[in-house]
């Protein structure tokens, strides 16, 4: 069944059928506004009764976004920006699709002259390849980062895996597997060293009682603070 996007009381929201989802469940992204998942035994309309009953708790959240999506870059021909190891360079040429290259010390990204940059379609190609570079960097710096923080302060963990995690910068399973976001390479270097601080905490306390944020402000210390300045960002939005 296709989407379907409606107005609620000034609100756009998109309803999409889900195989996964076993309840309604409202999402609201960057550059994505407001979704709604639908299980495949719920129907449209009593989503849409669901979601109206939410449409206050919706604008409080798309003003919020709407303030970070503000921060969010908008690339042109002098943009300046750069990852951790990598600095970009946007050209245009007489080409006929997209390129993107990962070189040297580069990002380049070539636009066709027919396609203005400012497009959505040239917008999301230029951090798409930003995106491929993070994962490029996070493999060595993030894995060899977690081992030298473990070593550092003692702890033990089964093995670090890199993914494209949208909604946490980082996870521990129950097995001491470290998970974290390629994301996370959007982040300030204390930044990110204390999401990694804050999993490996977790390999010795899986929850987060009083005891792992003793143990995460010894390591770190400042628990509280850098988790506040943690949470100034978001995903997708730099």
């Amino acid at each position: 069944m296709a989407d379907k996007t409606i107005n609620l009381d000034g609100v756009e929201v998109t309803f999409f059928k889900s195989s996964k989802a076993k309840n309604i469940n409202i999402s609201i992204k960057p550059h994505r506004g407001v979704r709604v998942s639908v299980p495949r035994f719920v129907s449209f309309k009593n989503a849409e009764r669901f979601a109206y009953q939410k449409i206050g708790w919706m604008k409080k959240h798309l003003s919020k976004m709407q303030t970070l999506e503000n921060k969010a870059t908008v690339f042109n021909m002098d943009t300046k920006f750069s990852t951790k190891q990598h600095s970009l360079q946007i050209e245009k040429k007489a080409i006929t699709d997209y390129k993107a290259t990962i070189q040297s010390g580069v990002i380049k990204v070539i636009i066709p002259n027919e396609f203005h940059i400012s497009s959505i379609e040239s917008q999301n190609f230029i951090k798409q390849a930003i995106e491929k570079t993070w994962r490029k960097e996070a493999k060595e710096l993030l894995t060899k980062r977690t081992s030298e923080l473990a070593q550092t302060h003692g702890f033990k963990y089964a093995k670090v895996s890199i993914r494209n995690s949208k909604t946490r910068w980082g996870s521990c399973s129950y097995n001491n597997n470290i998970n974290l976001s390629l994301h996370l390479m959007m982040l300030p270097d204390h930044l990110i060293d204390y999401v990694i601080l804050h999993e490996l905490a977790h390999t010795k306390e899986k929850n987060h009682g009083v005891y792992f944020w003793n143990l995460l402000d010894k390591v770190s210390g400042n628990a509280k603070g850098l988790d506040k300045e943690v949470k100034q960002y978001r995903i997708g939005v730099y």
